[in-house]
């Protein structure tokens, strides 16, 4: 199981005051998309948009545009019954633009008989939360849309 990696300041001190976000669901039958109920790993990339989204309300006051990723890692397999955090936080404030980075993490799996569940809905919660996917990413919020410039860097 991998470790999460700290988050990353920016120096300024506004990422650090709006800290991480958290999105936590479970993955249900109609996300299975795949044999073995294996859900699509775009699930976690439109689980990553949803906490980019509200980390750019927090910074800007308005929803902005996801513009990139610029990295993306498939680390373990997510099934149907999974139950999936998904953790986001900026790691550099430009003008219009921010970095941010990105971690989903399994924390409760359905068991199997073979496992030691009782019935089909046996389920454990993981000792240690397992890492299923990595992301970083850049998103804008046009200038004229910026709540609280204040927030952003001097031009």
């Amino acid at each position: 199981m991998e470790k999460s990696k700290p988050p990353i300041s920016d120096g300024s001190g506004i990422a650090n005051q709006i800290g991480e976000v958290m999105i936590r669901l479970r993955m249900s039958s109609h996300d299975a998309h795949y044999a073995g109920s294996l859900v699509d790993g775009a699930r976690m990339l439109g689980l990553f948009g949803d906490v980019a989204t509200e980390l750019l309300i927090r910074l800007d006051g308005d929803e902005g545009l996801f513009r990139t990723y610029d990295s993306v890692e498939f680390l373990a397999p997510v099934r149907a019954g999974d139950y999936i955090e998904a953790v986001g936080r900026i790691s550099e404030v430009g003008k219009t633009s921010c970095k941010m980075v990105f971690e989903a993490r399994k924390v409760i799996s359905p068991m199997t008989r073979d496992e030691g569940g009782l019935a089909e809905s046996s389920a454990q919660v993981l000792t240690q939360p397992l890492v299923v996917c990595r992301a970083s990413g850049v998103c804008v919020t046009p200038r004229s849309l910026q709540r609280f410039p204040e927030n952003r860097r001097p031009s």
